[in-house]
């Protein structure tokens, strides 16, 4: 490349606003530039072998390189290095016309950025000119630091790694015969979800192939050498071989250096042009090829070996981010810039072409900018249970609504890692059947079933949260207290649903088996704390834990759930026999209104017992019975919804697209809670009970988890943590003086 100028020419392209260098001339432009290598009304270069489209390949990755590093570099914050070394392939993948693209690395969303508005996709955001997108990167309402949901042409979030295989697979399951790419970072390769996910999916869809990993295999993580730096080719092809990819596909550009650069990991911009059209006109063919092995039935993956931090201000690990006054005075910035400008002939060509490529815009043309057309349920078989009869389990009525909604919806998916039998839930398996290659009618598994069931729970709520978020019906069950490693993409996907511009339905789960459930398992199983999670996610204005009261209240709440959009619902539930308390009618109101009174005895003062839960009521209902043989009144209020029940200004629910302000009034809370005390009363965290400690104005306490251990029931459990009916009489007389 030749000197470049800090100022804009006359002739620059509107959209080239902003740029700071422009290069005088191109070496090869005369010769490969002249026309888009992809032609009008075509959606892919036509000819892998034209040198003309390698060269403006070449040209799509610098510019991208060029836009990720001005773009980070205006804030003086963000990271460059490790998409400038997958940049080739990102070019590539466009120029072939595939653009669903999906990432695991949320360090590189500048560089998706750039590329999405490269195809003017961030138009739809009011972002036309590079100096809008420099002005809008890490700004709110503009382009976050990592990936969001709200961003036009962008199929998912990221942030955490181990997470983008998941999309990547939902997607693929989805939309039959459409690519989806995604880029994996090789320092993110080291956590064990990647490709024990790939492994669990791949045996139970063995016929879905159509996802991509892409392996950025650039030497360095974040702040050192990855853990896989030290692997030879052959190593790393074996890794991936023997976890199951059959067509493994490796691009290295030390094959391709002739400027001598030391270590196994290489620049290909500091190529001679010679070298660069023959390293890029290979990375066209190996993605082409990968592509068509993908979508052609064959577990595929590639790997781009290319240094980190290639063409941009520094390399390795060093390139990785930008620190307070790295801005383009600084003259490593501005020395990478003006290597990587292009002239204003040249971004118009690059404009043209993304322009073309995939049909148009992503913005117009990736999956998820559509809302998924859904089978009609019809009328769900609801049974409901006579108020006072026998006891039922629960888990049981929901499962039998779960196995009549997968029959109705062949693309709905129910994700377990402990058993659904073990959940009191094998009705599930039993009307879907667990996916599996082995038939066998014992264990109610076949290949083509609806129950996912591997022992990740990171694998579970990824392909359950994934399909909701590219648009399908999907329920993960799990115990409650083993879902902590799942839930982190759970959260980054009911994040993304509150800003996401299309609606979605829900994500929905069935947590199981509570602590108080778990006895002679002891502490392993008895950790409720999870609910402190959920507590602070309710303030995010999407989510709604549900605590239905019975069989008959849970029912109602997956009803309500699945008329749900663009929310993160989680239903806590025993999977013991319980009296049915409420009708389908109580439920239905509690779901509006927070809670629903179940019952009120007479007295000269009154307690009000604020109980979250459905087992927990045993020990509430047996206290206000001693209370009324002391001349005590009480009523007792099951808390259902308890988001509903905060004040709407504690939260943030008008921040999210598809607005849910439902919060119970003054008046109607004052209905069901005002007393002379109140008691709230849960089996989990009292973390759940904070809207009604916030509203209530009569003396009040909480009795709460403390600790598991190992007891032989559940009363014994809640003894162990001070809920007992004779601790809630005595609170509740000392409350009232």
């Amino acid at each position: 490349m030749t000197a470049a100028t800090p100022s804009a020419p006359t002739t620059a392209p509107e959209f080239c606003q902003g740029i700071h260098f422009f290069a005088e001339s191109l070496p090869g432009w005369e010769t490969y530039g002249s026309q888009p290598a992809i032609a009008e009304g075509a959606t892919a270069i036509a000819d892998l072998s034209d040198k003309a489209a390698a060269y403006q390949t070449l040209l799509a990755a610098d510019a991208l390189r060029y836009l990720t590093l001005q773009v980070t570099s205006s804030k003086a914050s963000g990271h460059p290095g490790g998409f400038a070394s997958i940049s080739d392939a990102i070019a590539a993948l466009v120029m072939l016309g595939y653009k669903n693209i999906i990432t695991e690395v949320g360090h590189h969303a500048p560089g998706f950025y750039s590329n999405v508005f490269l195809d003017r996709s961030l138009e739809d955001m009011g972002i036309s000119t590079v100096q809008q997108l420099r002005d809008r990167f890490r700004e709110t309402h503009g382009l976050l630091g990592h990936l969001s949901g709200q961003i036009p042409g962008l199929l998912n979030p990221a942030g955490p790694l181990g997470q983008g295989q998941h999309f990547a697979m939902a997607g693929a399951k989805l939309n039959p015969g459409v690519l989806f790419p995604v880029t994996i970072g090789d320092g993110g390769i080291g956590e064990p979800y990647v490709m024990s996910s790939f492994g669990h999916f791949n045996t139970a869809y063995p016929n879905v192939t159509n996802f991509l990993p892409i392996l950025v295999w650039n030497g360095y993580s974040q702040e050192h050498h990855s853990m896989v730096s030290t692997k030879t080719n052959t190593e790393m092809r074996e890794y991936w071989s023997g976890n199951g990819f059959q067509e493994i596909i490796l691009i290295d550009a030390k094959d391709y250096d002739d400027a001598n650069q030391p270590g196994d990991y290489v620049d290909s911009t500091q190529f001679s042009l010679e070298k660069r059209l023959e390293f890029t006109q290979a990375l066209l063919q190996a993605v082409h090829n990968a592509a068509q092995s993908a979508l052609n039935g064959t577990l595929t993956v590639l790997i781009v070996k290319q240094l980190k931090g290639a063409g941009v201000h520094k390399r390795g690990a060093q390139s990785h981010n930008l620190y307070p006054g790295d801005t383009v005075e600084k003259d490593y910035i501005a020395n990478a810039l003006q290597a990587r400008a292009l002239t204003p002939e040249a971004w118009q060509l690059v404009r043209t072409n993304y322009e073309r490529a995939g049909g148009g815009a992503a913005s117009k043309t990736v999956v998820t900018e559509f809302e998924r057309d859904l089978p009609d349920l019809g009328t769900l078989p609801l049974n409901e249970f006579p108020v006072g009869g026998d006891k039922q389990v629960a888990t049981t009525a929901m499962g039998e609504l779960v196995g009549y909604v997968g029959k109705q919806d062949p693309d709905f998916v129910v994700t377990n890692a402990d058993g659904n039998a073990a959940s009191g839930i094998n009705n599930i398996n039993i009307a879907l059947n667990i996916i599996h290659p082995t038939p066998d009618d014992t264990y109610f598994q076949k290949p083509g079933g609806q129950v996912y069931e591997p022992l990740s729970e990171d694998a579970c709520a990824g392909l359950a949260a994934g399909q909701a978020l590219f648009g399908g019906r999907t329920l993960w069950c799990s115990y409650e207290s083993f879902v902590v490693n799942g839930l982190p993409i759970w959260q980054t996907v009911t994040q993304a649903m509150a800003e996401l511009r299309r609606p979605t339905p829900a994500t929905i789960t069935l947590f199981t088996a509570g602590a108080l459930e778990q006895g002679r398992n002891g502490w392993t199983h008895q950790r409720p704390e999870i609910e402190n999670y959920f507590a602070a996610m309710m303030r995010n204005g999407n989510v709604f834990p549900l605590f239905p009261v019975d069989a008959n209240s849970i029912q109602a709440c997956y009803e309500w759930a699945l008329g749900q959009k663009n929310k993160g619902i989680t239903i806590t539930a025993s999977k013991s026999p319980l009296p049915i308390r409420t009708s389908f009618a109580q439920t239905r109101q509690a779901l509006q209104d927070g809670a629903v009174v179940l019952q009120e005895t007479p007295g000269e003062k009154t307690v009000v017992f604020a109980v979250l839960g459905d087992m927990v009521l045993l020990p509430v209902v047996e206290a206000a019975q001693q209370l009324q043989e002391q001349g005590i009144g009480s009523k007792i209020v099951a808390v259902v919804s308890p988001r509903r029940l905060y004040r709407s200004s504690d939260v943030a629910w008008e921040m999210s697209s598809q607005k849910d302000g439902g919060f119970v009034d003054d008046a109607s809370f004052a209905e069901m809670f005002d007393g002379d005390a109140l008691l709230a009363v849960t089996g989990g965290s009292s973390a759940m009970l904070e809207p009604v400690m916030l509203r209530s104005h009569c003396p009040r306490d909480v009795f709460a988890w403390k600790r598991g251990d190992t007891a032989a029931s559940a009363a014994a459990v809640m003894a162990i943590n001070g809920i007992t009916s004779e601790n809630l009489a005595k609170r509740a007389a000392e409350l009232l003086g």
